[in-house]
């Protein structure tokens, strides 16, 4: 059950869930008794009472609509609304069809690598993973040669690869 319930202080209007000892006005911070405030609206649902809650609100103020819609009403008013993706890319002067698919490649593709990893994946995947073959092989795949040197050793430093008759292998 839920109650909108109003501050004798302040005349805040708030929600409170069940039936507590106390409750606390969001507002002013005073301290309520439950049972000793005035419920101005009981429902069931949450959105029912804060529907209830707003039509409260609205009607002490001078510009108070004739009917408000309900909060679901007004969430999908609020998503229907705007400009869709692919007029705002158009309107920014991107092709949104030649955006669409870089972005379906990309996923496809299962992303960039870091450089790290390509380090670390020539060493699985080579039969030979000399150094001279780890480098040329992240060469390749567009890691510089004094990169993959650099991380060969820190690699090596860190206990992640072992170096053993000039051969690397993952720990």
């Amino acid at each position: 059950m839920y109650a909108v319930v109003g501050c004798g202080e302040c005349s805040a209007l708030w929600v409170v869930e069940g039936r507590p000892d106390t409750t606390t006005c969001p507002s002013c911070g005073k301290r309520h008794r439950f049972e000793a405030l005035k419920k101005f609206a009981q429902h069931e649902s949450g959105d029912a009472a804060r529907e209830a809650r707003t039509r409260l609100l609205a009607a002490r103020s001078d510009h108070a609509p004739d009917e408000l819609d309900s909060f679901s009403t007004l969430e999908s008013q609020a998503e229907a609304g705007g400009m869709s993706d692919a007029e705002y890319l158009e309107r920014s002067g991107l092709d949104a069809e030649r955006t669409a698919a870089a972005g379906e490649a990309a996923t496809e593709s299962g992303g960039s690598k870091s450089r790290m990893e390509v380090v670390r994946d020539s060493i699985a995947d080579l039969d030979d993973p000399s150094e001279s073959n780890v480098v040329a092989r992240a060469e390749r795949d567009g890691v510089p040669a004094d990169y993959t040197e650099r991380a060969l050793e820190r690699l090596s430093q860190r206990g992640a690869v072992s170096r053993h008759d000039g051969r690397y292998r993952l720990l």
